[in-house]
C-alpha cells in the first residue's frame, strides 16, 4: 500500500523520537523495571496515541500499513515501550469506534493525550492460547453486569486503568458466550496485582489483576456475546502483523550498530568489515530482514483492504520472531564482548524477541493456525 505524504512524515518523526527520546532511556527503564511513562507526552504530541482513532475524536485515522512502520521504528529503540504504546493506542481506537458515545467521551481524550494507559485483557491464569476457555464471569444484574475473575500476562497491567476486558456470560457456551466490556481500573472491585518480575522487558508493564464484584454499567458492554470473540480474533491478525514489524525494527537496529562497529574496529591489521566471515553474518541478517519486511507489508496491505489476513499475519509473525531470535544473537556475537555493554540494544532485543514469540499467539499456535488455513485451502480445491 502506498503511504500518504503525511504518513511518511510521521514515520520519519517517530524514528527521530525513538532515537532521541526512547533509546537513551530504555536501559534505565529496564533497570528500574517500569514503563517509560516520561516519553508518552512526546509520543502523544506526535499523534502516536491517536494513530488509528477516527478524526471525529481528534484522531489521525491513518492506515494500518503506517501503524506497522511506526511500530517498527519504535521497537528499534525498545520493543517494550513500543508494545506499551501500541496497546494504549489500540484501546483508544477500539473505544472511539465501538463504545457507547458517553463511554468513549469519558476515556478516549485521556488515552490519546497519554494521561492514562489502556490494555486489552484476554489471558487468564488458566487460559492463554485457548481463549475460548476463559473463566472470568460476567453476570447480568439490574442496570448492568457483575464481573468476577482474574486476568494474567496483560501488557500495561502495571498502570493501565482503561481496560477492554473479555468475560464469559454463559458458562459452558465457549466462544459463543464471550462478551467484551470497558472496565475502569479506578472503580471499586478492581484489584491490581504486583507487576511480574521477568528476565527482561519490564517496560512492557506485564502483570495481572482481579475483579471482585466489579460493576459494569449497561453502556459499558463493548461487544455482546456472539460478536466479541470474532472481533478479538480479527484484531489478533493486526497484532501479529505489527509484532512482526517490531521484530524487523529490532533486527534493523542491531544491523546498524554492528555495521558501524565493524567499520571502526580493527583486527589483524584491517577493519572487521573486511573479514569475509564477519560480514557474511550481516549479509544473512539483512537478506532475511528484507524478506520479512516484504511479508509484513503484504499482511498490512491485506488488513487495509479489509481482507482475511490470518494466514499472512501468522506467517509474518512466525518468520519474524524466529529471524529476530537467530540474528540478534548472531549480530551480538559479531560485536564480540562489546555487544554485552548496556549501551547497545542486543540484550534488550534478545529478550524482546523472546517476548514476541509468545504474545498474541505462540509460535506453536501459529504453526497450527497456518496448517489449518493451508488445509482448508487444499480441501476447497479438491474436486467432489
Amino acid at each position: 500500500m502506498q503511504l500518504t505524504a503525511d504518513e511518511t512524515r510521521l514515520i520519519e518523526r517517530t524514528a527521530a523520537l525513538a532515537r532521541d527520546v526512547v533509546a537513551p532511556h530504555a536501559a534505565r527503564w529496564e533497570r528500574e523495571r517500569r514503563i517509560g511513562l516520561e516519553a508518552l507526552p512526546a509520543a502523544a504530541e506526535l499523534g502516536l496515541l491517536r494513530l488509528q482513532v477516527p478524526a471525529s475524536f481528534g484522531g489521525l485515522d491513518y492506515s494500518f500499513s503506517c501503524k506497522t512502520r511506526i511500530a517498527e521504528a519504535l521497537a528499534a529503540a525498545d520493543f517494550a515501550f513500543a508494545m506499551s504504546l501500541v496497546n494504549t493506542q489500540n484501546v483508544a481506537a477500539n473505544l472511539a469506534r465501538h463504545a457507547h458515545a458517553d463511554v468513549a467521551a469519558r476515556h478516549v481524550p485521556d488515552l490519546i493525550a497519554g494521561r492514562r494507559l489502556g490494555c486489552t485483557a484476554l489471558t487468564e491464569p488458566g487460559a492463554g492460547s485457548d481463549f475460548a476457555a476463559i473463566r472470568t464471569r460476567a453476570t447480568r444484574v439490574e442496570g448492568g453486569w457483575r464481573i468476577d475473575g482474574s486476568k494474567a500476562w496483560i501488557t500495561n497491567a502495571s498502570h493501565a486503568d482503561v481496560i477492554v476486558l473479555y468475560a464469559q456470560t454463559e458458562p459452558g457456551a465457549g466462544a459463543r458466550g464471550i462478551a467484551a466490556f470497558v472496565v475502569d481500573g479506578r472503580r471499586e472491585g478492581f484489584v491490581r496485582e504486583a507487576p511480574y518480575a521477568l528476565g527482561g522487558q519490564h517496560a512492557i508493564g506485564a502483570g495481572g489483576f482481579r475483579l471482585e464484584g466489579y460493576r459494569a454499567d449497561d453502556d459499558e458492554l463493548l461487544q455482546p456475546a456472539g460478536k466479541a470473540f470474532k472481533a478479538a480474533m480479527t484484531s489478533i491478525n493486526g497484532a501479529r502483523t505489527y509484532i512482526a514489524a517490531m521484530c524487523c525494527g529490532m533486527i534493523g537496529e542491531a544491523l546498524r550498530v554492528a555495521s558501524e562497529f565493524g567499520r571502526e574496529r580493527t583486527t589483524f591489521g584491517k577493519p572487521l568489515v573486511d573479514h569475509q566471515g564477519w560480514r557474511w553474518r550481516l549479509v544473512a541478517a539483512a537478506t532475511e530482514l528484507a524478506a520479512c519486511r516484504s511479508m509484513v507489508a503484504q499482511a498490512a496491505a491485506c488488513i487495509d483492504a479489509g481482507e482475511d489476513a490470518q494466514l499472512l499475519a501468522a506467517q509474518a509473525k512466525l518468520l519474524a520472531t524466529r529471524m529476530a531470535e537467530r540474528h540478534v544473537a548472531a549480530l551480538a556475537q559479531a560485536m564480540g564482548a562489546e555487544g554485552l555493554r548496556e549501551q547497545h540494544p542486543f540484550s534488550r532485543h534478545l529478550m524482546g524477541a523472546r517476548v514476541a514469540a509468545f504474545v498474541d499467539g505462540s509460535s506453536e499456535m501459529l504453526l497450527e493456525r497456518i496448517w489449518a488455513v493451508m488445509s482448508s485451502a487444499t480441501t476447497s480445491r479438491t474436486p467432489p
